[in-house]
């Protein structure tokens, strides 16, 4: 059973993971004084951060301008980027792979729309929602097979699917089935879209694989989350908090809760690591 903020006792950290929206951002897409604070004195006390999104590359100039220079892994792990924004590994899903991941998705979900993430630009279907994507992102407008046969020149770092009626478990459900282990399935809103990335590539994935290469091991790793796309990220480490407004999943699958990002959950956590540090050991 997960624990409560008040039952929490800091464990030793040294590498702190942070999923953004619905965790580390408040409702409205800000970071509060506090939490920007909070990442500044963990940071200051030998903390590693890293930022973990679903977000897409090209999202990622503007989250170190408006969050702060830190590591990023972006697209559900496909990317990773330094603090000065530039690509350190990315594992993009290749356009023979898409075109058939788009070809068994339709089949098995008639009436399913479709949506690509590049490195820096953005491609949908005509009946993609437009409610889920500015106008200004926008680069190329076509059918899916259209698209994948003529990309420029850039793998697709993420796939992304809508269905205008099916529920989303059941769309999601069924679009995983469809991928049949050839793309890993997930969804990270409320809304009905489903994700898909490359085989084998998720937020824990590239996640512990960058951390080992830093000599840090999973047991000193903290992530926070709320939706199932942080599952695998969640379950991967030794110190998991779900925030108290994160999806039932999540909040099941943690072991520990904080606050909700809108009480700044995270930033009370990384106070108390912080503290934890500095807290004087008792002597026998």
């Amino acid at each position: 059973m997960a624990t409560t903020p008040g039952d929490l006792v800091p464990p030793p950290v040294k590498l702190v993971a942070t999923d953004l929206d619905g965790t580390l951002l408040r409702g409205d897409g800000t970071l509060s004084l506090r939490t920007r604070a909070a990442l500044a004195a963990a940071e200051h006390a030998g903390i590693g951060i890293v930022l973990v999104t679903g977000r897409p590359p090209r999202a990622v100039p503007g989250l170190l301008a408006t969050i702060g220079r830190y590591c990023v892994i972006a697209a559900n792990g496909a990317a990773v980027y330094a603090p000065d924004g530039s690509a350190l590994r990315t594992w993009p899903i290749q356009a023979d792979e898409a075109a058939a991941l788009v070809a068994r998705v339709r089949a098995a979900v008639p009436g399913v729309s479709f949506a690509f993430e590049y490195d820096h630009y953005f491609a949908h279907e005509p009946a993609y929602p437009s409610w889920s994507y500015a106008e200004d992102t926008v680069d190329l407008i076509g059918s899916a097979e259209e698209l994948l046969l003529r990309p420029p020149g850039h793998p697709v770092a993420k796939i992304l699917a809508h269905h205008r009626t099916l529920p989303l478990d059941v769309f999601h459900d069924r679009a995983r089935h469809a991928a049949h282990g050839h793309a890993e399935t997930t969804h990270s809103t409320g809304l009905s879209l489903v994700e898909f990335s490359a085989p084998g590539v998720t937020k824990a994935s590239t996640l512990t694989s960058w951390a080992d290469g830093l000599g840090i091991g999973r047991a000193d790793i903290a992530a926070f989350g709320d939706m199932p796309n942080d599952l695998p990220m969640l379950t991967a480490v030794g110190n998991s908090y779900a925030m108290a407004n994160a999806h039932p999943a999540v909040l099941a699958a943690a072991r520990h809760r904080t606050a909700s990002n809108d009480e700044d959950g995270v930033a009370r956590q990384l106070e108390q690591f912080v503290a934890a540090l500095h807290r004087p050991e008792t002597v026998a």
